[in-house]
């Protein structure tokens, strides 16, 4: 259950191009955080708090990892923020991936950009499980990489960027037909991408986890609406995801 807490700002510092990972600490947040859930953050002299995905769950010290991209004023301003600072955040927010299926021995996990810090979260959990993971993770380019050798504990990964200056050129779609087997797949980026994954890969067991700016947080203004398969009707993306079955929602 989502409440309003009081984080202290353990670390922050540039880890890639335009990309800021900071390390908050919070005993109710680490305890009940879960991969593919977000932190709703203020900003000083913003209306509008940031959904912040979660990319690292510590209990034992009682800290959760977040990543974003220095994007517009707000993410630039909680950028400056600095250790030791405190910062407020409704958490932890959203449903998160579901557990995995008993007979799912190896996954696929897909991201792109800012959108590889929830799996790597969730592939953490996974590997513990003794699941075998393969990733394949998309950027601009080389200045934009992180988290590779992270990614590479867990299990073999791919690195594509848009550019060709690192990895292999072009996009996670042009690697994800190189893994030949795995049970299911857990995939988070730009929405382009994901409409790319999901239509390449729309005979597979699969989930999605979707990027949205957000009102609210919680489900109260209808900012973030998704349809969904069925005729009219609408998932928010705030509440009733941000993860959701690959063949839920129309994208």
């Amino acid at each position: 259950m989502k409440r309003k807490e009081t984080l202290l700002i353990k670390s922050a510092h540039e880890i890639a191009y335009e990309t800021t990972e900071m390390v908050l600490q919070n005993v109710y947040i680490s305890e009940n955080a879960k991969p593919g859930q977000f932190l709703h953050i203020e900003v000083a002299g913003h209306t509008l708090r940031r959904p912040i995905s979660i990319a690292t769950i510590d209990k034992e010290n009682e800290t959760v990892t977040v990543l974003f991209k220095q994007l517009g004023e707000g993410t630039k301003a909680l950028a400056t923020y600095q250790a030791g600072m405190e910062i407020n955040a409704l958490g932890p927010s959203g449903n998160g991936f579901p557990d995995r299926d008993t007979t799912d021995t190896t996954v696929l996990l897909i991201g792109g950009g800012i959108g590889i810090p929830p799996l790597y979260c969730l592939g953490k959990k996974l590997a513990k499980e003794g699941v075998q993971v393969v990733s394949v993770l998309g950027f601009q380019n080389k200045a934009s990489v992180f988290y590779e050798e992270a990614f590479n504990e867990l299990g073999k990964t791919f690195i594509t960027t848009n550019d060709g200056s690192y990895g292999e050129k072009g996009f996670v779609t042009d690697v994800v037909e190189k893994v030949a087997d795995f049970d299911c797949y857990y995939s988070c980026g730009p929405l382009p991408m994901l409409q790319a994954v999901t239509q390449k890969l729309k005979n597979e067991k699969g989930y999605i986890s979707l990027e949205e700016r957000m009102g609210c947080g919680v489900g109260a203004c209808f900012a973030c609406v998704i349809p969904t398969d069925d005729f009219g009707g609408y998932k928010k993306i705030c509440s009733d995801g941000p993860v959701f079955d690959a063949n839920e929602v129309s994208l």
